[in-house]
């Protein structure tokens, strides 16, 4: 990269290596998001993430990222599985689209849309995580210690045995799980919020895929093709291997009594047919 290109822009009086925001310390690479040019503008996220790229290429297993504050697209379409992404500070939208394999840990919260369509590997955020989170996830795990905001789960799906899932320690708001195809959405409500730890319109849509709720989901947020259903012994793996994966991420233990989790799942396979076209029924 060309020592004048800060960004997408060029000055004529600005002389800034990104490389020399790259630090190689005891096995490790960190990367100073926050640093800054001579005229106080900090990397760019596309620097950030070619410098990441770079590191990929050359191997490296252990990348630092330093003073993040909302760069996007952190670590898209990563594909090593032994790769671990550590970041300290608020990664942007878009963190780990498209992730095949890799792990990134976020020491802080992340912003929207994080694990966007992701396909394996495992996202662990020690805070919150924002609005559209896990949109059409195909695989892998999101982790959020904290709460999450609106339309999480957005269109997840499952195939041949290969299934996402988002565990929440916190709460969620409306539409989650909208559209879901496949795949697991947990709710802990750890914090033991006062009414329903979910908001309105649960599952609008949802035609595949479990959302699990530990705690009170009333029948008025229950969008439509939504349904309560019984937690049956077949259900018990999959909610347990979600659960084993936070306490896995955060060193703690999660709530494991069945009668504690209200269970919402398809009442169709086809929600919404004959509502578009009369003469599918």
């Amino acid at each position: 990269m060309p020592a004048d290109v800060w960004g997408e822009r060029k000055h004529k009086d600005v002389r800034f290596d990104p490389a020399s925001a790259v630090e190689r310390r005891d096995g490790l690479v960190i990367i100073r998001a926050d640093t800054k040019d001579g005229e106080g503008r900090m990397l760019h996220y596309k620097v950030l993430n070619d410098l990441i790229r770079r590191e990929m290429l050359a191997g490296t297993r252990h990348i630092v990222l330093e003073g993040v504050m909302g760069h996007r697209y952190i670590a898209s379409t990563a594909n090593r599985k032994e790769l671990y992404i550590e970041i300290r500070g608020t990664p942007g939208n878009n963190l780990g689209a498209f992730l095949d394999g890799p792990t990134i840990e976020v020491f802080g919260n992340a912003q929207d849309m994080t694990g966007n369509t992701m396909n394996a590997g495992r996202i662990i955020v020690h805070g919150n995580a924002w609005d559209v989170t896990g949109l059409a996830a195909r695989g892998g795990s999101i982790l959020i210690k904290g709460n999450t905001g609106y339309r999480v789960g957005i269109h997840m799906k499952e195939y041949c045995g290969v299934r996402p899932c988002i565990v929440v320690g916190g709460t969620a708001k409306d539409y989650l799980g909208e559209y879901m195809a496949g795949g697991t959405v947990v709710v802990l409500n750890l914090g033991g919020a006062r009414g329903s730890p979910v908001g309105l319109h649960l599952g609008a849509g949802i035609h595949g895929g479990k959302i699990f709720v530990r705690g009170k989901v009333e029948d008025h947020q229950l969008g439509p093709g939504a349904t309560v259903r019984p937690i049956e012994e077949e259900d018990l793996p999959e909610l347990l291997w979600c659960l084993e994966e936070f306490e896995r991420a955060f060193h703690t233990s999660a709530p494991k009594d069945k009668n504690e989790y209200v269970k919402i799942a398809p009442a169709s396979s086809r929600p919404f047919s004959g509502h578009y076209d009369p003469t599918s029924v």
